[in-house]
C-alpha cells in the first residue's frame, strides 16, 4: 500500500534537485493507490436545500478526484429522515430545504454503489454565536508588504463557542480597459481577400463582476484568552497590486461555529495540505474523522460530519477609499497593442496573424493605424482579448446583492 506524496515532501525534493545541480526530468507516481472514500458533509441552521460531497482519493499524478457516483445519502435526526439525491456526479442535494436545530442528535448514512456502508457520529447543532463586526483596513504587513485586511469581530459571552471556521465568496468589479464600441469581425478569411471590418457590439463587454470562493482553511480559537471573543481575527488579506482590488470590491463571510472535534479535523487537514476543499484537493495522508465504514472496521474513511450554527456578512469597499494616493493595481494583462498584418502578400499567399488572431478570438480591436498597411503591419490596432473583453474573466449581469 502506498499513500499520497505530501506536498512539503515534494517541495523538499525539488529542492534537493536545484542544489544537486540535477537537470533529468523527474516523474513522481504512486505506484499503488488504496482507494479510499471523502465526504465532505456540513449542514447549519441555514433553511436550504444542503449539500454532501463524495469522491475518492487520488494519485499525486492524476487530474483530480473520481466522483463517487451512484450512493443512497441520508441523515437520520430526531426529527425525521432526510434524504439526498445525487443532483450531478458526486453531489448530493437534500430533497427538501432545511435547517439544523439545537438539542437534536443528526447522523449520517452513506450506502455506496457495491454496497459498502459507512456512519458517522451522533452530532448536535453548536452554539449560536454571530458576527459581531465585518471591516477592512489599510494595513502594512510584517514584510513591508502594502495591502488591505479583512477582519471580523465575534464574542459569545457564555463562553461556549471557542472554535471557528471561516470561508468566503468574493464579487469585484472588472473593467475592461481598452474595451471599444467597435468589434472587428472577419468577413473573407481567404487569400487574396483576408477582409475584415468593424462592427459595433452587440452586448456589454466593458464592466464585468467576478466572484472566487476561497480555497483556503482559516479557523480561530479563543482557548489562550481570557474571554470568548475574536478580535481583528484576519480573514483575508489582499495585496495592494492585486487587480481584485481596482475598482469596487465585495466580500460575504461565513463565520461557522465548530466543535473541538470538527476543530481538530480543519486543523490537521490545514496542516497536511493547507487547502479548504477535501473533496477537490489530493490528500497527502489519513486521519482521524468522525465517519467510519460500517462493512470493515479497517477500512479508511477521509472526512468530518459538522453540524455547525453559521452566521453571514457582507461589506462592499473601493480602492481609492483606502488607498486614495497612488497607481491603481496593474490589469491581469499588460494590455500591449500591436498592429499584425493582415495580408502577407505575393509570394506567400496566404491571410497574415490579424486573421488568425480574430478567428481564433485572440485578440480586440483598439484603434486604427494612421500608418499604411504593410507585410508587416496590418490596418488596425488589437491587443489580448481580456483588455477589450471583461466577459473573459467575469459575468456581465450585476449580481442581485451588488450595492455602489
Amino acid at each position: 500500500m502506498k499513500t499520497m506524496i505530501p506536498h512539503k515532501i515534494v517541495s523538499l525534493a525539488c529542492t534537493l534537485l536545484v542544489f544537486t545541480g540535477c537537470v533529468e526530468e523527474v516523474a513522481f507516481e504512486t505506484e499503488e493507490l488504496e482507494s479510499a472514500l471523502v465526504i465532505e458533509a456540513i449542514i447549519t441552521d441555514e433553511n436550504k436545500q444542503h449539500e454532501i460531497l463524495l469522491s475518492r482519493t487520488y494519485a499525486f499524478e492524476a487530474d483530480g478526484p473520481t466522483a463517487e457516483s451512484g450512493a443512497a445519502v441520508t441523515i437520520e435526526s430526531g426529527n425525521g429522515t432526510i434524504t439526498f439525491t445525487e443532483e450531478e456526479s458526486g453531489r448530493y442535494v437534500s430533497n427538501d430545504s432545511f435547517s439544523a436545530v439545537p438539542n437534536i442528535d443528526y447522523k449520517l448514512l452513506i450506502r455506496t454503489s457495491d454496497g459498502r456502508q459507512y456512519s458517522s457520529a451522533n452530532t448536535q447543532l453548536t452554539k449560536d454565536t454571530d458576527i459581531a463586526e465585518l471591516y477592512v483596513e489599510r494595513e502594512v504587513d510584517d514584510f513591508g508588504d502594502d495591502g488591505v485586511s479583512i477582519f471580523v469581530d465575534s464574542f459569545d459571552p457564555d463562553g461556549e463557542s471557542q472554535f471557528y471556521r471561516f470561508t468566503y465568496v468574493e464579487t469585484f468589479k472588472v473593467i475592461a480597459p481598452l474595451w471599444r464600441l467597435e468589434d472587428l469581425i472577419v468577413i473573407d478569411p481567404t487569400w487574396p481577400a483576408c477582409e475584415v471590418a468593424t462592427v459595433l457590439k452587440e452586448e456589454e463587454k466593458r464592466v464585468c463582476y467576478r466572484t472566487e470562493f476561497s480555497d483556503k482553511i482559516v479557523i480561530g480559537n479563543t482557548l489562550s484568552l481570557s474571554e470568548d471573543r475574536l478580535e481583528r481575527f484576519q480573514v483575508r488579506r489582499i495585496p495592494r497590486d492585486d487587480y481584485r482590488i481596482t475598482h469596487r470590491y465585495s466580500i460575504e463571510v461565513k463565520q461557522f461555529v465548530q466543535s473541538r472535534e470538527a476543530h481538530t479535523y480543519y486543523a490537521t487537514l490545514q496542516e497536511f495540505s493547507g487547502q479548504g476543499s477535501i473533496f477537490s484537493q489530493s490528500q497527502p495522508g489519513f486521519f482521524d474523522g468522525n465517519i467510519i465504514s460500517e462493512t470493515d472496521s479497517e477500512e479508511k474513511v477521509v472526512g468530518f460530519f459538522e453540524v455547525s450554527h453559521v452566521a453571514t456578512k457582507r461589506l462592499f469597499f473601493n480602492f481609492r477609499d483606502l488607498i486614495p494616493d497612488g497607481p491603481l493595481p496593474p490589469y491581469v494583462s499588460g494590455c500591449t497593442e500591436f498592429a499584425p498584418p493582415r495580408d502577407l502578400g505575393h509570394p506567400t499567399d496566404r491571410c497574415g496573424g490579424l486573421i488568425f488572431a480574430l478567428l481564433n478570438e485572440e485578440v480586440v480591436y483598439t484603434r486604427d493605424n494612421p500608418l499604411p498597411e504593410t507585410t508587416e503591419m496590418g490596418p488596425y490596432f488589437v491587443a489580448d482579448a481580456v483588455c477589450g473583453d471583461c466577459t473573459l474573466l467575469g459575468s456581465n449581469v450585476v449580481p442581485e446583492f451588488w450595492e455602489e
